[in-house]
């Protein structure tokens, strides 16, 4: 039978190391871009925005939906390459097992 005050132990010990992780999910940036560069989309690893660049070639009138087209695409990538940061940063601080439902992060 497993000893139960070591697993305490270690549930607190991988309880902080989330904690820690959720500090640097907010300092860690990506980039999505679009339209070969002419948007550019910045969040968080977590997902949240930080900022946005738009080339100032679309900034003309009857360039508004091809606008919002590229700020979606961007966006889009941004969030994908953030998924892929937190689940690399999970992998490494979970030794590359899955977490149950619910303790992931967010």
């Amino acid at each position: 039978m497993p000893n139960f005050a070591e697993m305490m132990k270690q549930a607190a010990q991988l309880q902080s190391k989330m904690q820690a992780l959720q500090v640097e999910l907010d300092t860690v940036t990506v980039e999505g871009t679009a339209g070969g560069g002419m948007v550019t989309v910045t969040l968080t690893a977590k997902g949240d925005l930080r900022g946005v660049t738009i080339d100032d070639s679309l900034l003309k009138v009857g360039e508004k939906e091809i606008l919002e087209d590229l700020l979606i695409a961007a966006h889009a990538d941004a969030r994908k390459r953030a998924e892929t940061v937190m689940q690399e940063k999970m992998k490494s601080l979970t030794g590359g097992l899955p977490l149950p439902p619910g303790l992931g992060l967010g």
